[in-house]
């Protein structure tokens, strides 16, 4: 057995009976347990001087250069209308790697309100990070509100390192680090000690969120900073991010398998472009084909949830009614966007069934039959499954030089498809558990929780952890995320870890928003209000984003179906409930279902 199947957990399949006790715990039964600690609530503050003379106040920040500190007036920030606040950018640590020889520092921006609602939020950013995102705390998908909106402190950082097109920063030990915990272990502090040294006090509670890598991040956090942070909120959790870049490249040599087309040149890192001639994965299966996926899986689980309304609320029971082989036409003829051709449909169930080395042994976990096949977007299925699968700044470049120990060197030369499609899932793939030389930890050590589903530490002092996540998410499984929040119910046997931990399942999403759903969500609140009032979140609603919800075209969502209502609403339903209709109401609005096993 290779070192990657010893540590890849089991994938408990989401269509598996729920026992009647894990039912009882995400409808928040468990009686007689002992009491956790209820968390005070957060007062305000303001800061009435100023911007401009936080420059001589922050000097004293250790290991800090504050770059930049300017007004910004009451407008929009991430299209969000937010009010007048301070935005101060800075750097810490900066050092010359003695490995690589290039400059490197954890650059960071933080917004301060001048109402201040005395709460800190760290926004953990996506990708590769490698660049300081706008620190607005953005909500869900096409968000109406944000931390900033609502009066947070908002911190923004690249990680360590300031390369977000390229992965080379892996090259450098301490990048790595950093880019897997080091830089939110690092700023926390100091940011905590800025918004001291600006308001008079430290911040009376600290929430951090985000999601894909950012939700990485938070579940990071959640383990090694439980005493640092009171709330979490992590979105697409890929917290076993290196197997799930395994996986995308074991995804391109299936594809390879069924393309149609032919590459006949690719570009290095470098620019360069380089002749070859090789399968166009992007040609495996073309829009036409995964919309006849998407739809008919539509026709075979819209009615489970009991409405048949253009939405599979149930995903659960849909994985036991759908089957590829029965469901879907076999061509008998040429491709026409009407069937799969046999081989097709075996790639199609393979890429379900999860990455496997060639003695059997799971590499990751398994992804659901979902309808969100056919997103069209940039998160949606065919660009995380094709484009990003074979590009150098994404899966290929990541693994060889992030997660891959020792990581390769070839800068210049280095290509995404020809990478992916000679990767040896045998040989390579026990690399991400590897160490060699100065490179001390694991890529398994440095990008993961270090016990992920141990969250006693968070759960004793107080603190909360909501978790969503799209299920159809083409990159990071729904069912590992599902398999993680399992884990913590079997590391708390008897008890009702709804107390401390939620996972919102969204049907349909891809990844972090977008596809055929209503993505429109805001988790923060009921997060604050658990931490800080002790109330427990239960349904949560869920709008579409449809053509004219909206008059900014970055809040619009493209892909909700013309047959919805364009703001349709759902409750978002905790984990292991349903949304189902209730048998009677208007099916575009959340109030005719309830959340049910």
């Amino acid at each position: 057995m290779s070192p990657l199947s010893r540590r890849t957990l089991p994938v408990r399949p989401l269509w598996l009976a729920l026992s009647a006790s894990a039912v009882l715990s995400a409808c928040g039964g468990g009686g007689g347990e002992v009491a956790l600690p209820q968390l005070s609530a957060a007062l305000p503050a303001n800061f009435s001087g100023d911007c401009a003379s936080l420059s001589s106040t922050l000097a004293s920040l250790p290991n800090t250069s504050i770059t930049s500190v300017t007004t910004v007036p009451a407008g929009l920030v991430a299209n969000i209308q937010t009010a007048e606040h301070c935005r101060v950018v800075g750097r810490m640590n900066q050092r010359v790697s003695a490995v690589d020889g290039n400059t490197y520092y954890i650059g960071f921006e933080i917004r301060l309100p001048k109402a201040w609602n005395g709460r800190f939020y760290y926004q953990a950013n996506g990708g590769t990070d490698g660049a300081i995102g706008t620190a607005a705390g953005a909500l869900g998908g096409g968000p109406l509100s944000s931390a900033l909106s609502k009066g947070f402190a908002v911190l923004s950082s690249d990680a360590g390192h300031q390369s977000q097109t390229t992965p080379f920063f892996g090259i450098d030990p301490q990048a790595r680090i950093d880019y897997g915990y080091g830089a939110v272990g690092t700023l926390t502090p100091m940011a905590k000690n800025l918004i001291k040294l600006t308001y008079g006090k430290a911040p009376d509670r600290s929430y951090l969120g985000g999601c894909s890598n950012g939700g990485r991040h938070a579940l990071v956090a959640a383990s090694r900073y439980a005493d640092q942070y009171d709330g979490i909120l992590a979105g697409a959790p890929g917290y076993n991010l290196p197997k799930a870049a395994v996986a995308q490249l074991w995804g391109v040599q299936q594809y390879a398998k069924v393309a149609t087309g032919r590459v006949t040149s690719v570009s290095t890192a470098a620019g360069v472009s380089v002749p070859v001639d090789l399968p166009d994965v992007s040609t495996a299966f073309t829009p036409a084909e995964l919309t006849l996926v998407g739809d008919r899986i539509l026709a075979k689980c819209d009615a489970l949830d009991g409405a048949g309304d253009g939405w599979v609320g149930d995903v659960a029971a849909c994985q036991a009614n759908f089957s590829v082989a029965n469901d879907i036409p076999t061509c008998t003829d040429s491709r026409n966007g009407s069937c799969l051709t046999a081989a097709q449909k075996t790639v199609l169930t393979d890429v379900h069934t999860g990455a496997r080395n060639s003695s059997g042994a799971a590499l990751y976990a398994s992804f659901p039959y979902d309808v969100g096949i056919k997103g069209r977007t940039s998160a949606g299925w065919a660009a995380w499954k094709f484009a990003n699968a074979t590009g150098v700044g994404r899966d290929p470049g990541a693994t060889a030089f992030i997660f891959t120990s020792p990581p390769q060197t070839n800068t210049s030369t280095f290509t995404g498809l020809p990478f992916a499609l000679n990767f040896n899932v045998d040989n390579d793939a026990p690399k991400i558990f590897a160490t060699s030389g100065v490179y001390t930890e694991s890529a398994m050590s440095f990008m993961t929780p270090p016990n992920p589903t141990d969250l006693s530490r968070l759960r004793d002092r107080g603190a909360k952890i909501i978790v969503y996540h799209g299920t159809s998410d083409p990159v990071f499984s729904y069912h590992d995320t599902v398999s993680w929040f399992e884990g913590i119910r079997n590391a708390n046997p008897g008890s009702d870890i709804g107390r401390f931990a939620r996972l919102y399942g969204v049907p349909s999403m891809n990844h972090c928003s977008g596809g055929p759903t209503a993505d429109q969500f805001d988790l923060l609140d009921p997060l604050i209000n658990w931490v800080e009032k002790g109330s427990q979140p239960q349904a949560v609603t869920v709008a579409a984003r449809g053509t004219g919800t909206s008059t900014l075209a970055a809040l619009i969502n493209s892909e909700v179906p013309s047959s919805w209502s364009p703001s349709r609403t759902r409750p978002l339903c905790p984990y292991p409930t349903v949304a189902r209709y209730k048998g009677s109401g208007d099916i575009e609005q959340a109030s005719s279902f309830s959340c049910q096993p």
